[in-house]
């Protein structure tokens, strides 16, 4: 204390002889060092601004104390905070404004030396210092570790955010902006006993105007920090850490910006200059800010690639067109919700394709239209897929839209709640992703070809059009008594009307969609003559009819058109009559089912209700009180038995739901001895086995039950890995998950306004334990049989039906051994296969759900391999002689158009064909179905069965049953021609790898031999599959084949290395410009593009970024995240250290094919990931992500350390690591986030040595707060 007191004794004594201030710190110094105090003293710059503040606010002492600071007897940022802290609250006209002038100007002189403050030896301390005289940990408590010494680098980024909105929040303030509490030392420190007005007008008007000058210099260094590059880059790190504080500063710059009047006088200043484009954005940062980020030269090379490619070319958008297709398989039930998927592979591809939301969203749509005109004219089978792909573009895409913008917005709510003042909580959360959306739909217009409605929706696209030209005419409620035929012909609509009204259905836009130009070609003025009452609608239920049998008849064959016609029907199928009842039930699982895709997920969803009706209060019985609800479950399951219906629910992700409710049913139904019957809606009597068929039917169609296991080793995109989860166990684990994770985010909040507020489903778990009789008979027991020989015969079979009162579990129990008796008489001769197909048809008839147990039973034998083969002579068993020719050369034509190098698959003719006895029997019994309404729930459970059984059987198996079933049915005769023709594929890898081979050159346009020389998604998807081309079965395109097969594959590991191998094969052909070897000596560069003997490296590589793009796309597709992790982890490291199979390439080519792949393998590794986990944590693939990208950084790390010896090309390996990371750092920087911060730091010093310093530092800085504080003394040490 006594050396303060000399001090202070010294500086008084100074003031008053108005000693120079050079005299006063050379005496102060030489005081100091006699009381052995270190110099620059922190102490000493606390004594000193208290001494100034206020009792001596004289102009000597600030020149003693600016001599100080220059000296570096005091750190003069220390200075700067103090005085912040007693200045800034005192600049007020009454107070002290020139203290105030002074303080700005020691700021802008000492706050910009940084690098100068973290190289000083007593940095750590300073920052200490500085950290408790601003309280920080206050200030920002949930960024600032609870330590008694935080990390000086976050202290340094704190410090400066601080004094930048410290200046922010007094310049609004002195301007009469500020519309919140001030955070910081701004408030003036004023009596407010004071007469402020009466003070202000005794004063003289200098200092009103230096007032006004010095909130105009506050405002000239708020731009200068901002613009600073050094200050700017590490605000960005408060931007990218404390997300926050952010918004909050931005709120109050955009106000200073707006509404200051001093920063339009200004003349090097105006407001839309104040502050950069890129501080002005939340994180993540939009795509055109982060093309203007150089990261890596890899990524600086491609970037021109990048420019000079059309956002809207439908190479970027590969993937969306091949899971759209692969989800239109009719045979395969998703349990994932193709909603949430195509939701996370939109925000993948938009990261990594680095476009604008409204491409995105427009390549979205452009792709589910290309779906939809595959299937204009499509090829007849047994799986009908318009009505599903019509479901995917106005349903399901609309969805996703919904699901993108209402997570921005969800961001934007929890971000308000976060935030430090309480304007952001008032503001509307309206994002940006909205805006994009209406700009992605107008220019949607402009594909007049793709919007083109196919024939059965014209009607429907009509009244959409209609609607709207009578809504700007101004007769909007006249629409549904106005005949569409009468309407002038300018009221032709097409698909995009049908989005449009999607869209307004789910309030994602309004009806001012209806002005925007050429969506209406002329108003409409003339209205109907007369209005007829009399007419059934949807209105007329809205007004209170009665559900009427002509009511019910419009209203199935109507789709609803809102949420609230639903609602009414709902209404009745809980409150009604039991006629009203069946009646709500019938209407509900007609059109709008089907074709209501303004409200199909709601009718979805309700359907679901409907099937766990509730116990009544006043139900008394003791049986199960499902046994009541027969005759109104039994219409629900008929209902949506078909194909489509069954595929829609899969879409919405609502196949785990459904098998929760079927279950119960199952349980009730099958244990019930079959005493009492009921008569259903038809007529027809209606017992308790039927109901039970129905329930248990429909549930085995929710899984692929009848796969064989091998075929489960992987899954796909959609698929579960495991074979063991798929079952009933694993869909009641995934609706488990679903309630569980559900309504916790402000995201699910937003969503759940979409829902109806009268439906709900019981949160709690559900497992299988709650359905004992089902336990121990469900599919998978079936198919463990009992085998062997018996003595039973099958000739007294139907009287024995007609006899049997039991449980229909009970029956399913013994089927296997009826079964088993009646095959072996048929092998022994005791049986004629003629009466085996009837008597398994009778067991079928007497109870359809034991169609399970002869399929896995069938299955099961076919699979032991131990019966004698059947001779399809014509005889005993049906010939298929009179077709198998025409069936092959079909199949030969499709594997050649494909591309697909097949050996010769003749059939002797001379020799019957055979096939195994279980699978001939099962033949026979398809074969006696009828094709009607009646039978069709029964069919579409057994023909997978028997195309997936027949694939497995060695060739010509899959020949003799399509030939067999197209001389049952001759218009389906393409459709089994074209499942023949993958067969080939089950046996052989040869022939899969070809086709992906074809797949590959197709889609690039590579080779002068290709038959698609284009390229593109055309080249790769084609026009789908059917006969209405050519006047004949039309060449099939690779895609489209491969979507069919690959499910097949036996083993799809050795997939991963194939699609590396054909990469590195296109990326070769890429370079010489698709040309062979010996032709690539013609080639040369060019920086204008890529010609016939002239390739260009930006074309290149963006030729390579496609190629990677459909190579991660397949990849994804065949074997989903197994696959990818089995990439990540084994595949690239064994390539890298042994580069096997590669052509060695010489001269500059070389060091650009070199180059390519590195840049190649990145890109595909990327792109994988994203597709299996996400850009975020959103989906539940993503708690893998860490670990797998850890052990990859891992091995990066070691072999820049030069711990791993690497035998490919160093100009590759350089190529891969900066562009893997810049990928991440651009497309996935949650990742990182992710990381292990000491791995981090490892990959980011291997990056230095190759010289990406900028890459090194970007990857450190978006590991979160952890590195906050390094990153900051990086820049600053940097000079950056």
């Amino acid at each position: 204390m006594v050396v303060w007191e000399r001090v202070t004794e010294l500086t008084k004594r100074a003031q008053e002889k108005k000693t120079d201030a050079v005299v006063w710190s050379i005496q102060l110094t030489s005081l100091l060092n006699t009381a052995a105090v270190s110099l620059p003293s922190a102490e000493l710059a606390n004594h000193l601004v208290s001494h100034i503040c206020w009792d001596n606010h004289i102009p000597i002492t600030w020149k003693y104390l600016e001599k100080a600071m220059e000296v570096r007897m005091v750190p003069p940022l220390l200075v700067v905070v103090l005085l912040s802290t007693k200045v800034v609250p005192n600049r007020h006209p009454l107070l002290h404004p020139a203290a105030y002038s002074l303080y700005l100007h020691l700021l802008n002189k000492h706050a910009f030396s940084l690098s100068s403050l973290v190289n000083s030896p007593n940095y750590p301390s300073l920052m200490n210092y500085i950290h408790h005289a601003l309280r920080l940990s206050q200030l920002y408590e949930c960024y600032d570790v609870t330590h008694p010494q935080p990390h000086p680098g976050v202290v340094l980024v704190q410090f400066l955010f601080t004094l930048v909105w410290q200046l922010l929040q007094a310049s609004l303030q002195d301007e009469g902006l500020l519309q919140h509490k001030s955070l910081f030392f701004v408030d003036p420190d004023l009596d407010p006993n004071r007469d402020l007005a009466m003070e202000l007008d005794t004063h003289v008007n200098n200092k009103h105007t230096l007032l006004a000058k010095n909130t105009s210099t506050a405002i000239q260094f708020i731009a200068s920090f901002l613009h600073n590059k050094l200050t700017s880059r590490i605000l960005s790190l408060v931007q990218r850490n404390m997300s926050a504080h952010w918004g909050a500063f931005v709120d109050d710059l955009e106000q200073l910006a707006t509404n200051s009047l001093i920063l339009r006088t200004l003349k090097n200043l105006s407001p839309e200059s104040f502050f950069p484009l890129n501080l002005k954005l939340s994180w993540p940062l939009s795509c055109e800010l982060k093309k203007k980020m150089k990261v890596s030269s890899v990524l600086a090379a491609s970037a021109s690639a990048s420019a000079a490619l059309s956002h809207n070319d439908s190479s970027l958008w590969i993937p969306i067109d091949l899971i759209l297709e692969d989800a239109m398989d009719g045979h395969h039930v998703m349990a994932a919700s193709a909603v949430e998927l195509f939701t996370g592979l939109v925000k993948a591809l938009q990261a990594v394709n680095g476009t604008a939301w409204h491409n995105a969203f427009l390549g979205l749509w452009i792709a589910a239209l290309r779906l939809v005109q595959r299937e204009r004219d499509p090829c007849e089978g047994p799986v009908p897929r318009l009505d599903t792909c019509l479901c995917m573009l106005l349903c399901i895409t609309t969805l996703v839209v919904a699901n993108l913008i209402e997570e921005e917005e969800g961001e934007l709510i929890e971000e308000a709640e976060r935030s430090p003042t309480n304007q952001r909580k008032n503001k509307p959360t309206i994002g940006k992703r909205r805006g994009e959306l209406v700009t992605s739909l107008q220019l949607l217009g402009d594909y007049e070809d793709l919007l083109n409605p196919p024939q059965t929706v014209t009607w429907v696209a009509n009244q959409a059009a209609a609607k709207a030209t009578m809504f700007v005419s101004g007769h909007s409620g006249y629409l549904e008594y106005t005949n569409v035929n009468d309407l002038p012909t300018n009221c032709s609509g097409n698909l995009w009307h049908l989005i449009i009204e999607a869209c307004i259905a789910r309030h994602l836009i309004d009806t001012s969609a209806y002005f925007w130009p050429g969506y209406v070609s002329a108003p409409y003025n003339q209205l109907p003559h007369s209005i007829p009452n009399h007419l059934p609608s949807w209105s007329s239920l809205m007004k209170g009819s009665l559900l009427t049998p002509p009511l019910v008849n419009v209203l199935s064959a109507t789709p609803a058109s809102s949420l609230a016609e639903i609602e009414k029907i709902f209404e009745f199928a809980i409150n009604g009559s039991d006629e009203e009842k069946i009646s709500a039930a019938s209407i509900l699982c007609g059109a709008s089912l089907v074709r209501g895709w303004n409200v199909q997920e709601h009718v979805v969803f309700f359907i679901i209700k409907l099937l766990s009706p509730l116990v009544s209060p006043k139900y008394s019985g003791t049986e199960n009180h499902l046994i009541s609800y027969a005759p109104f479950l039994n219409v629900l399951m008929v209902g949506i038995s078909p194909v489509d219906s069954v595929q829609i629910f899969s879409l919405h992700g609502a196949v785990p739901l459904l098998a929760a409710a079927l279950m119960p049913i199952c349980e009730a139904f099958g244990s019930r001895v079959p005493s009492e019957s009921w008569t259903a809606a038809t007529g027809e009597k209606l017992c308790c086995h039927a109901v039970f068929s129905n329930a248990f039917v429909l549930l085995l169609r929710l899984w692929q039950f009848n796969h064989p296991s091998v075929e489960h080793v992987m899954g796909g995109a959609a698929t579960p890995a495991l074979g063991s989860k798929l079952g009933p166990e694993y869909l009641l684990l995934v609706r488990n998950s679903m309630f569980a994770c559900f309504g916790k985010s402000p995201k699910d909040r937003i969503r759940s306004r979409r829902f109806s507020k009268m439906i709900s489903f019981s949160s709690g778990p559900v497992f299988m334990d709650s359905f004992p009789k089902k336990i121990n008979k469900s599919p998978q027991s079936l198919t463990s049989t009992a085998s062997g020989s018996s003595n039973s015969s099958g000739s007294s079979l139907d009287d024995a039906l007609m006899k049997l009162k039991v449980p229909a579990w009970d029956i399913l129990e013994a089927a296997p051994f009826v079964l088993d008796a009646a095959l072996t008489a048929c092998a022994h001769g005791r049986l004629s296969p003629r009466e085996l197909a009837t008597g398994l048809k009778d067991i079928a008839d007497f109870l359809p759900a034991t169609l399970a147990t002869i399929v896995s039973y069938l299955s099961a034998e076919v699979t032991r391999g131990v019966w004698k083969p059947a001779f399809m002579n014509g005889t005993d068993w049906p010939s298929p002689a009179a077709n198998l020719s025409i069936v092959e050369q079909q199949i030969k034509k499709i594997l050649a158009a494909t591309g697909v190098d097949v050996p010769s698959l003749s059939i002797d003719g001379n020799a019957p064909a055979t096939l195994p006895l279980p699978l001939a029997a099962f033949l026979s019994l398809t074969i006696t179905y009828k094709l009607d309404k009646s039978f069709e729930r029964f069919l579409v459970l057994i023909g997978p069965s028997l195309i997936n059984l027949s694939a497995g059987c060695p060739w010509p198996c899959m020949p003799i049953v399509g030939s067999l079933w197209a001389q049952k049915v001759k218009r389906w005769s393409d459709f089994f021609a074209f499942s023949a023709s993958g067969t080939v594929f089950h046996h052989s890898r040869d022939a899969v790898v070809q086709l992906l081979k074809s797949c590959f050159t197709s889609t690039l346009g590579l080779g002068s031999a290709c038959i698609y020389n284009n390229g593109g998604v055309g080249a790769l998807l084609g026009h789908g599959f059917g006969s209405h081309f050519l006047g004949g079965i039309s060449p099939v395109a690779p895609g489209i084949l491969y979507l069919r097969v690959y499910r097949s594959i036996r083993d799809a590991m050795f997939l991963t290395d194939e699609i590396v191998s054909l990469l590195m094969l296109s990326v070769r052909d890429i370079a010489c410009g698709g040309l062979p070897n010996r032709d690539a000596h013609k080639l040369k560069k060019t920086k204008y593009g890529m010609r016939y003997g002239q390739v260009s490296l930006a074309a290149s590589m963006a030729r390579v970024k496609h190629a990677a793009l459909l190579g991660a796309s397949f990849l994804w597709i065949s074997g989903g995240s197994n696959l990818i992790q089995s990439l990540i982890t084994e595949t690239l490291p064994s390539w890298f250290l042994s580069a096997q199979g590669l052509e060695l390439e010489v001269g500059e080519s070389g060091a650009v094919v070199a180059i390519l792949r590195g840049y190649a393998l990145a890109c595909f590794a990327v792109f994988s990931g994203t597709f299996s986990w996400g850009i975020d944590s959103s989906s539940v693939a993503s708690k893998r992500r860490p670990k797998v990208i850890g052990i990859h950084l891992e091995f990066l790390a070691n072999a820049l350390d030069g711990k791993i010896s690497l035998r490919c090309d160093c100009a590759t390996w350089r190529a891969y690591v900066s562009g893997f990371m810049s990928l991440m750092v651009n497309c996935t920087p949650l990742w990182i986030e992710e990381l292990d911060v000491g791995l981090l730091k490892r990959v980011s010093k291997g990056l230095r040595h190759l010289n990406e310093d900028d890459l090194a530092l970007h990857l450190l800085e978006l590991r979160g707060t952890s590195l906050m504080g390094e990153v900051a003394e990086m820049i600053c040490q940097n000079g950056l």
